[in-house]
């Protein structure tokens, strides 16, 4: 699941970077998270844009429900920005990467469509195994494919330890990791 908070240009990222320092700590220990990435692009750091985009990977859809309409949590992103548009995909596999132990610093995403005339089952093997190849790389946190059949695409997201070199997608930085459940996502 993420959602993204695009900010104007002039907007002190400074703001989000202490919302983060102040209130990430309460997703930590969040019933049915597998993980969440508190996630910014940030012109003043060469991005395109400046941005908010949180990442989840949920071990439960109860869990994301309670986030979404429970009272607390959404709700103060609603309050502060607006109510954002939220993507969810349904999960088809994470993997730990070998830096698995260390703090993640950086994310990218690779969202694509899967053509129209395709049986899904080709593309999905495909990204099944990039996923596992990527897994392996250096630097490499964790990685994650997911699939949103409503719009037939693909996302292929992964957190690194440091810079991730050149790997197509979006760029992120990493200001918080919360894993209440990462043992039970990259277990299967």
């Amino acid at each position: 699941m993420q959602y993204e908070v695009t900010l104007p240009a002039d907007y002190d990222m400074g703001i989000i970077r202490r919302r983060v320092l102040e209130r990430a700590a309460a997703t930590d220990d969040f019933d049915g998270l597998g993980l969440k990435a508190y996630l910014v692009q940030d012109q003043a750091n060469g991005s395109a844009v400046n941005q908010y985009a949180p990442f989840y990977l949920w071990n439960d859809s109860a869990g994301m429900g309670r986030f979404l309409w429970g009272g607390g949590f959404f709700t103060g992103i609603c309050q502060s920005f607006g109510r954002p548009s939220v993507r969810h995909w349904t999960g088809v596999e994470t993997l730990p990467g070998p830096d698995v132990d260390q703090p993640a610093l950086a994310a990218t995403k690779n969202t694509f469509a899967l053509p129209a005339e395709v049986d899904p089952a080709g593309p999905v093997a495909e990204a099944v195994a990039s996923l596992r190849t990527t897994a392996r790389l250096p630097g490499v946190h964790s990685s994650a494919i997911a699939v949103d059949p409503s719009r037939w695409e693909l996302v292929h997201f992964t957190l690194w330890s440091g810079e991730p070199g050149i790997v197509p997608g979006t760029r992120y930085q990493v200001l918080h990791l919360s894993t209440p459940g990462t043992k039970e996502l990259l277990a299967g």
